[in-house]
């Protein structure tokens, strides 16, 4: 199939379109008509992907070898190449799609990265996996959806119980000490061991839940039109401080679903 058409899935009153060219993003989800992200080129939903968040001055180390990636949020690398690149469409079946993009510089390493959708009447799950045929490298994945602040005249809720915060230095990296977590609004990133779980409530409209296997999540409400929960598979900077390895053997591999329910 080609990679330029735009792909939508539809399961009762929920209609998601993805976009391959766009970084595989997420360009609307709508539930009976009502558009729950943030329009425009750089928001809908987009995946991060070999690594998420900031990387602390656009470096990280494998082994002895450090490799220097773009400041294309100075003075750090921000968010991963997934969502700058197109991305081919693997498989569209009703409800379900799938989707592929071969790791390439500015990415030091070999490898393949793969997303599929699987859109119910009631939730959509996402997946995100990262493998390679040769060798090692630590990599992350995850998401970062827009939600809108504002549906049918009134502001979302955002609700959800962490276990810790990452303190945050000046420069914006994690220091390494965990903190109680602060009151917001947030640009930061909170452990779950127990998994990801946080709601935004759109009061008389539609309450959505976030979760995830996997224990951290950034959650970031610092502009006025939408919030962002962002489960992934490590803190910031997580290259460094909290390597994971993609194998021959053992890819990286994270899943999150949404699930909701009109009030």
């Amino acid at each position: 199939m080609s990679s330029e058409k735009t792909v939508r899935l539809r399961a009762g009153e929920a209609e998601l379109t993805i976009d391959p060219v766009r970084g595989c993003r997420i360009t609307s989800l709508r539930i009976a008509g009502t558009e729950l992200l943030r329009q425009g080129e750089r928001y809908g939903c987009f995946p991060m992907v070999p690594w998420v968040g900031r990387t602390a001055y656009g470096e990280f180390r494998n082994g002895d070898t450090v490799h220097t990636l773009p400041l294309n949020s100075p003075p750090h690398a921000i968010h991963g190449t997934g969502r700058d690149t197109s991305w081919t469409t693997a498989r569209e079946v009703e409800g379900e799609a799938a989707f592929y993009y071969d790791l390439a510089e500015p990415w030091p390493y070999e490898g393949r990265v793969t997303q599929t959708f699987a859109l119910s009447e009631d939730g959509l799950t996402i997946r995100l996996a990262v493998e390679t045929p040769r060798d090692s490298f630590p990599a992350q994945a995850g998401w970062h959806p827009w939600f809108l602040r504002n549906i049918g005249g009134q502001d979302a809720r955002l609700s959800f119980d962490a276990a810790w915060q990452e303190e945050r230095g000046a420069d914006h990296m994690p220091t390494g000490r965990r903190i109680d977590p602060l009151p917001g609004p947030w640009d930061d990133c909170f452990g779950m061991p127990d998994g990801v779980k946080a709601t935004v409530t759109w009061p008389e409209q539609l309450e959505l839940t976030v979760t995830s296997r996997d224990e951290w999540v950034v959650i970031y409400d610092e502009q006025d039109e939408a919030v962002c929960v962002e489960p992934q598979s490590g803190p910031p900077n997580g290259l460094n401080s909290t390597p994971r390895l993609v194998t021959p053997i053992e890819p990286l591999e994270i899943a999150t679903t949404w699930s909701w329910a009109r009030l």
